[in-house]
């Protein structure tokens, strides 16, 4: 997305320093796998970022996302500071209306940031790294058909609701 300076793969909401993938993914970290999103204000807003996030999960779904099942897959948006947590609360807000379900509905957690570890080098652009197994796997985990029956017309956009 235009304004965005840098994606990092990794890992937030645990107690575990430095944690790694085999341990994440093992369970009892209380990390979920997070990517951190370095952005440029002045060419994309924060709440505009939220919305493509929204639009690429399954908000339904707590348990983990389409194939990836588990603790460490669940969806969260780690806030930085009381704005980011005001807009984030605000995007739930306008994700249950645009789903019309109740916000009580919506799977994805809120939290403040403690801390982000990032992830090992081969899990960094996994997907450009990995394009054919990756479009295997998202092929049969069934992650666009999941999004589309969400999201409709509407699923991987940024768009404003």
């Amino acid at each position: 997305m235009n304004g965005v300076l840098e994606v990092v793969s990794g890992y937030s909401g645990g107690d575990l320093a430095n944690p790694t993938y085999a341990q994440v993914s093992a369970g009892g970290t209380g990390h979920q796998e997070a990517v951190q999103v370095r952005f440029d204000p002045a060419q994309i807003s924060y709440p505009t970022l939220l919305r493509a996030y929204w639009r690429n999960v399954d908000p339904l779904d707590g348990a983990g996302q389409f194939c990836d099942r588990g603790d460490s897959y669940r969806p969260v948006i780690f806030t930085s500071g009381g704005d980011q947590q005001a807009q984030a609360e605000a995007s739930q807000e306008s994700a249950a209306q645009a789903l019309t379900v109740e916000v009580s509905a919506l799977q994805v957690a809120i939290r403040p940031l403690q801390r982000f570890w990032p992830a090992e080098a081969y899990h960094q652009n996994y997907a450009d790294q990995n394009g054919t197994s990756y479009g295997y796997y998202r092929w049969a985990c069934g992650r666009d058909r999941r999004l589309r029956a969400v999201w409709g017309d509407q699923a991987r956009a940024a768009d404003p609701w």
